[in-house]
């Protein structure tokens, strides 16, 4: 596979839609919906188990495990822990996604558990990330109120502590692994009004890495993230009205409608000055 293009994007969509990989996710109530819709778009297939009487089974049966932090409960950070080790165990790829990251005490105390079972993958938006890294963070609710720029070297400290790749997501997606850093650029602003959409897409990079080539990390979640976007300023063109009511039924309609040729020549990945 090629390093960041264009076509290493299409190389690992094209083998998302050809296996179909099931990725089991771990995740809130409110983005079960759309996640599972984004998956099944891109042409992999959603398993939402948290239970924990079965999510190491699951997990022995899945191609990648998803673990979102947005509504937590006690049961379901034990059902979280118990799959990342399974997943560990077995080397699925695992993404964390830690949702409000520094808004309460006990949130930040659960993400950071979930960090110590080393990921390959963490995405979040730049407070969640600085959270993470024990900087300050300036966290309202769970939105962004910082730059992913500004965040790009509390990253670079969680990727590096902790042997995974970090994205972190903003006007430019960032993703790094402490040394590197690729830049993704697609996407329309109207995306933060869908609930759940970054929720989706780290989804979506479960399915990305499970295809991925060995060493891939990077490439993959970039690849991920680049189709996302893609989808969703395809979407917002085409819709009838630019609302993110009609935005979701395009992002939808072109993850699953999209060929090559829109990829090579609509999304926007490349390498960074680290």
């Amino acid at each position: 596979m090629e390093p960041v293009s264009a076509k290493a994007v299409w190389q690992l969509w094209s083998a998302v839609r050809e296996r179909g990989p099931l990725v089991q996710c771990i995740t809130n109530y409110v983005a079960m919906d759309i996640s599972a819709n984004v998956l099944l778009a891109a042409g992999a297939s959603p398993a939402m188990a948290h239970a924990l009487d079965e999510v190491e089974d699951f997990v022995g049966i899945s191609s990648a495990l998803l673990v979102n932090m947005g509504t937590l409960s006690a049961d379901w950070v034990a059902a979280m822990k118990l799959a990342a080790g399974r997943a560990a165990a077995k080397g699925t790829p695992w993404v964390l996604d830690p949702v409000g990251c520094g808004a309460t005490p006990y949130r930040t105390a659960a993400c950071l558990a979930m960090l110590r079972l080393r990921p390959a993958v963490v995405r979040g938006n730049a407070s969640e990330i600085l959270a993470l890294a024990g900087a300050a963070g300036n966290v309202k609710g769970v939105d962004s109120t910082a730059s992913s720029h500004e965040a790009l070297d509390a990253a670079k400290a969680v990727a590096k502590a902790n042997g995974c790749v970090v994205a972190v997501s903003g006007a430019t997606d960032l993703i790094t692994d402490g040394e590197r850093v690729i830049g993704v650029s697609n996407g329309v602003e109207l995306l933060t009004l869908i609930t759940a959409a970054g929720c989706s897409v780290t989804a979506l990079i479960g399915a990305f890495l499970a295809v991925a080539p060995e060493g891939a990390v990077m490439e993959a979640t970039a690849a991920a993230l680049a189709v996302f976007g893609l989808a969703g300023e395809k979407g917002l063109a085409a819709a009838p009205r630019k609302g993110p009511g009609s935005l979701r039924v395009g992002l939808l309609d072109y993850l699953h409608l999209m060929g090559e040729g829109d990829v090579l020549s609509g999304v926007n990945v490349r390498e960074l000055e680290a």
